[in-house]
């Protein structure tokens, strides 16, 4: 798979097409990109996803949007199913302005498709003109065909990133789970720490989670961490660490990952998060701490040893 951050030297035929934002690619999303591969490959046709980064309302909503994938997480999701080629450009108040009529043919020169699907709220261009109607009348002055994927829902209703965001920053990480179709994660490097975990028995890695990435609510975790191909279980800290720097201004994520003790400065970890413990809370004592911990990490065992 090629992902790629712009359009310059793209050279496709007769390739199949889907244009979002895809924030989490979501089941919502699954069935478009599903959709896409199977008639883009029964054609020999190559599969090509364009989407953006920043959040676009993040531009034009006056505020930084938080994100369930970063563009390289975005594009490994969708190229685990079967994309060919995804393209990342760069949504700014230039490109909010263009018009449909002005942007399909940006796209259609380097990528030649004939084939477009769309969500059945996709409405690209200033305003939100470029709605199902109007991308199919381009389409027909253009040549290609456009098909609409209606919505997919549960017993919660349409399922959404909007919605699928405010779980995860409400710590609701099994409830977001159900609606991506995958466990939320996050993944950085393990930087150096203040090594209060291990002085407390329970050891942990810091990791430096990416900035736009939305963190969930502060509270304790089981997770499953991956470090170079490798899964573990982990006992997982989200927060400001109120038993020792109360006056924290950003969320640690301090993972003890279970039955290990190597080295992981510089590594990258990831974290898929299966379920909420508890709070984040200060104690009565350090010693009541390290006894609450443990009983964390017993739980997180339990837990994941079902899943």
């Amino acid at each position: 798979m090629k992902h790629l951050d712009s359009l310059r030297d793209v050279s496709l035929r007769q390739s199949w097409l889907t244009v979002g934002v895809f924030d989490g690619v979501h089941r919502g999303h699954q069935q478009i990109i599903q959709r896409l591969t199977a008639g883009a490959h029964g054609k020999a046709a190559p599969a090509v996803v364009v989407t953006f980064w920043p959040h676009p309302a993040s531009v034009l909503g006056g505020g930084e949007v938080k994100c369930l994938t970063t563009p390289g997480e975005r594009a490994d999701l969708l190229a685990a199913l079967g994309v060919d080629v995804v393209v990342t450009l760069t949504f700014n108040r230039a490109l909010a302005s263009t018009s449909a009529e002005d942007f399909v043919p940006q796209l259609q020169g380097p990528l030649d498709f004939h084939h477009l699907l769309v969500g059945y709220d996709f409405a690209p261009g200033k305003g939100r003109a470029g709605n199902a109607a109007r991308l199919t009348e381009i389409g027909t002055e253009k040549d290609f065909k456009v098909e609409v994927i209606p919505a997919v829902s549960d017993e919660s209703g349409v399922i959404s990133s909007t919605e699928i965001r405010k779980l995860v920053a409400t710590g609701e990480v099994a409830e977001a789970a159900n609606l991506l179709g995958h466990a939320y994660s996050l993944h950085g490097p393990v930087v150096h720490g203040d090594s209060r975990g291990r002085d407390l028995g329970f050891p942990t890695a810091n990791i430096d989670y990416p900035g736009g990435k939305i963190l969930p609510a502060n509270g304790i975790y089981a997770c499953r961490a991956s470090i170079a191909g490798d899964r573990r279980v982990a006992a997982v800290n989200v927060g400001v660490r109120p038993q020792f720097h109360s006056d924290a201004h950003r969320s640690l994520v301090e993972a003890h990952i279970l039955d290990f003790d190597e080295d992981l400065y510089g590594q990258d970890v990831e974290l898929e998060f299966i379920a909420r413990l508890r709070n984040e809370s200060k104690f009565a004592s350090v010693d009541a701490l390290v006894q609450q911990i443990g009983e964390d990490v017993k739980q997180t065992r339990a837990l994941l040893s079902k899943n």
